[in-house]
């Protein structure tokens, strides 16, 4: 399975990590590694978690209040946003449609 993360993903986490590491030294790194660990568990089994209306999937993160949504088309699983769990629900979903998924 082919990961691919948008280019807004990717901002929202490097966003996420610098204010973690303003907060603590090393808190940062922790944030990215739990992201990482979730994207690789979502890459081995993109199906388990629940499909959502608007044809996403979410795994939520154990330590830090984010999530990771992702879409799978085909063979490629797509990382949609790394989103804060207390933002506006949904907020990146247009981003499906700018990506043309």
């Amino acid at each position: 399975m082919t990961i691919r993360v948008l280019a807004d993903a990717r901002r929202e986490l490097k966003e996420a990590v610098a204010y973690y590491d303003g907060l603590q030294p090393e808190l940062g790194r922790r944030l990215w590694q739990e992201i990482d660990e979730h994207i690789l568990w979502v890459s081995l089994h993109p199906e388990v978690a629940q499909l959502r209306k608007g044809g996403y999937r979410r795994v939520n993160l154990r330590v830090f209040p984010y999530f990771v949504a992702y879409m799978v088309r085909g063979d490629v699983t797509w990382v949609l946003a790394i989103g804060h769990t207390r933002r506006q629900p949904e907020y990146w979903i247009k981003r499906t449609k700018d990506a043309g998924l």
